[in-house]
């Protein structure tokens, strides 16, 4: 499976908020939802101050579900991880900026590997920081929280940072921004230019997933 082409908005459900005891009907119920992409967080306890999951966990997600597996890697050493990842089913790897001494060949590796690849800065990064290789990636990641655990509130000055990117890379690569994305930060994003809105607890918190799913569509309208 391949990322959406740019441009067209996509609320992608984060599992982190889910149920991890039962991650495959939570994934089944979201997909019922219309969605395309489900984003896995990846963390290892680290770079970022939580412990996820690993390729093997997204290996048996692969069996239950055709979505596009979206891999965030919070992780220190993307480059001796990204290969393990793609094997166990991620269309899409996203690493970070600040844990990559040489982002460029981690792109060319997941394109060699028949993934797509994506660069993510922190709030505190300056865009300026991505500009080199952002150009190069099917997909940038905005982070509007500190990476490491859902809930947190969302950072307008780091979603700022959307309408720069948005000049640097066009309308052919996707932006997506993770942290505190609800019907009411929605819009704000997608008017910077983001087109691909992860989500958690704005889904996964609520009894009915696709009411808010639809209530963040709606939103971005």
């Amino acid at each position: 499976m391949r990322l959406p082409k740019a441009g067209t908005i996509e609320i992608v459900p984060s599992v982190l908020s889910a149920d991890f005891a039962r991650l495959a009907d939570e994934i089944a119920e979201v997909t019922s939802a219309g969605i395309n992409i489900i984003h896995l967080d990846v963390m290892d306890g680290h770079f970022v101050p939580n412990i996820t999951m690993g390729p093997p966990v997204i290996a048996r997600l692969r069996k239950v579900s055709e979505l596009v597996f979206d891999a965030h890697l919070m992780i220190s050493d993307p480059a001796k991880y990204a290969e393990p990842f793609v094997e166990a089913g991620a269309d899409h790897v996203t690493f970070h900026i600040e844990a990559a001494d040489d982002p460029r060949r981690i792109v060319d590796e997941l394109h060699d590997l028949g993934c797509s690849a994506g660069i993510c800065l922190n709030p505190e990064t300056p865009v300026e920081a991505i500009e080199a290789v952002a150009p190069l990636c099917e997909m940038v990641l905005v982070m509007t929280v500190h990476p490491g655990f859902g809930g947190q509130e969302f950072m307008p000055v780091a979603a700022k940072k959307i309408a720069r990117i948005r000049e640097i890379v066009g309308p052919d690569i996707r932006i997506e921004v993770d942290g505190g994305i609800d019907p009411q930060t929605a819009s704000t994003v997608v008017s910077y230019g983001a087109d691909t809105l992860v989500a958690g607890n704005a889904i996964f918190a609520k009894t009915d997933r696709i009411a808010a799913i639809n209530a963040i569509r709606k939103a971005c309208e």
